[in-house]
């Protein structure tokens, strides 16, 4: 930790003391620092120490009042689709196959969507992560509006990264050739340049619908940009059996055959992979973010097939994500972080992950998977203030048990009080404090009417809906239920 001296901080005022605070750094100690105070300056983590000591080293510094607190770092979901999907959210049956669900409705979705819908459902998404705790998400992949989008998720206040979704398989819907899709990622990229909290990747959709020539090409691209790239592979079998119908080794192996794989590439998914291909991941530095959710949801074998565990073990980089409003069906990494936990332990695998290892795939090891290790993911000086404040004075917190299991296994995003990102407030006593939620909550049911309207899908209902009224005249049909009093024994 380090203790400013008057040189180092002039005696100017911070922008912000966070004071007597339990915070959880997250560095590579795992330091726990009871009773500390953190000093923001413009948007960094400028000092942790004693509140005499800062409150002396930053005279008439507004404060935040953080006893029976935790601090923990801004979480980072590493994959976590922001439009289309966040209006007709928990929607699409959970009783169709994955490829029904993309073509039968996500492909139509995506078709009819607007600016104005991309925008809402960017901002949607975000408030709905920061309200859990969430600073910072990479949105892998937008249709039609990524500057739109980064709007959305910039007036929220989060950080974020975003490219344009590419690919350019045949008759395939929006696809592009090879050349004209990496003119659009450059175009977002450019435009997204020097935004200090929203900037552009290199998003690929991937699977078997990218040539290689588009693939080395992204790849030449992030390397003449210096930006990072994420795309989609091997979710499920259906990837691997395409690319060997195609005469092409399984995906991870022909993807390093390329020589498109390294550390600026994270890969979305990556479930169902071979000794080969796990082995090439970490040898290249290649980050996997892992979606348990959505991997549930949508039945894809994650349970049977998957190797994120070998992958971390052998020193892989792996990280956490949500996926989308039809899949993982809610940006909350906590949920993530316990169904990821769970699932490698019923499954059996040797050695499965602690809990301190899975929060660290929440924050330290998603921010570098992210290519933000410098930057976030742990509450370190000269880091970006994404900072999270949990109220332990709630019954979840009652009484305190193992930290990290706590954090893990409680799900201690309900907890979450306060969230800055880059040394803003956005989410002060529970409440977002960027965006006027009423008129978003309005906005959204609105475009979702008209969404589904233009699209023409109609979304039957599982359970029928009664009217009070109605309701109430089923007293006198025969086979209705009992009251209580009825239904006692003489």
């Amino acid at each position: 930790m380090t203790t400013p001296t008057a040189h180092t901080a002039d005696l100017r005022p911070a922008d912000l003391l966070i004071v007597d605070a339990e915070i959880v750094t997250m560095t590579p100690d795992r330091a726990v620092v009871p009773g500390g105070t953190i000093a923001v300056v413009d948007g960094r983590i400028a000092a942790i120490g004693p509140a005499a000591t800062l409150r002396a080293a930053y005279p008439g510094s507004p404060e935040l009042d953080a006893a029976g607190c935790l601090v923990v770092p801004g979480l980072v979901n590493a994959h976590q689709h922001t439009t289309a999907d966040p209006l007709v959210r928990s929607s699409i049956p959970d009783d169709v196959p994955a490829q029904q669900a993309i073509f039968d409705w996500i492909v139509p979705l995506h078709g009819a969507v607007t600016g104005d819908d991309d925008e809402l459902s960017a901002t949607l998404t975000a408030v709905e992560s920061l309200s859990y705790g969430v600073t910072t998400l990479l949105e892998p992949g937008t249709v039609a509006h990524p500057l739109r989008v980064a709007r959305g998720l910039r007036a929220a206040g989060i950080r974020a990264r975003v490219g344009g979704w590419g690919w350019d398989a045949p008759d395939v819907p929006y696809a592009r050739p090879a050349a004209d899709t990496l003119a659009v990622q450059a175009d977002t990229v450019a435009a997204l340049a020097g935004d200090p909290l929203v900037t552009g990747w290199i998003t690929l959709v991937g699977h078997d619908l990218v040539s290689d020539e588009l693939f080395t090409g992204a790849a030449d691209l992030a390397d003449r940009l210096d930006v990072g790239m994420t795309w989609h592979l091997s979710p499920g079998p259906e990837d691997a059996a395409a690319y060997t119908a195609a005469g092409r080794a399984r995906p991870v192996r022909h993807l390093r055959d390329l020589g498109v794989l390294g550390p600026r590439l994270l890969l979305g998914h990556a479930v169902w992979l071979d000794d080969v291909e796990v082995d090439a991941l970490v040898e290249t530095g290649t980050a996997v973010a892992s979606c348990p959710g959505a991997y549930l949801r949508l039945g894809q074998g994650f349970s049977r097939a998957g190797r994120h565990t070998a992958l971390h073990r052998a020193g892989g980089r792996l990280a956490l994500g949500c996926d989308s409003h039809n899949a993982g069906d809610t940006p909350d990494l906590w949920r993530a972080a316990r169904l990821f936990a769970g699932l490698e332990r019923d499954r059996g695998v040797p050695d499965p992950l602690r809990a301190d290892e899975v929060f660290a795939l929440a924050t330290v090891d998603g921010a570098a998977a992210v290519g933000l290790g410098a930057q976030t993911g742990s509450i370190e000086v000269g880091k970006a203030a994404d900072l999270v404040l949990l109220d332990t004075r709630t019954i979840p917190w009652t009484p305190r048990g193992d930290l990290p299991t706590q954090l893990v296994w409680g799900a201690a995003g309900h907890t979450v009080r306060d969230v800055l990102v880059d040394g803003r407030l956005v989410v002060r006593d529970g409440r977002i404090t960027t965006v006027d939620i009423d008129a978003l909550r309005e906005e959204a049911a609105q475009r979702r009417a008209a969404l589904l309207r233009r699209v023409g899908i109609d979304i039957p209902p599982r359970w029928p809906t009664v009217p009070a009224t109605e309701y109430s005249a089923r007293r006198s049909v025969p086979g209705r239920a009992p009251t209580p009093r009825e239904g006692k024994a003489p």
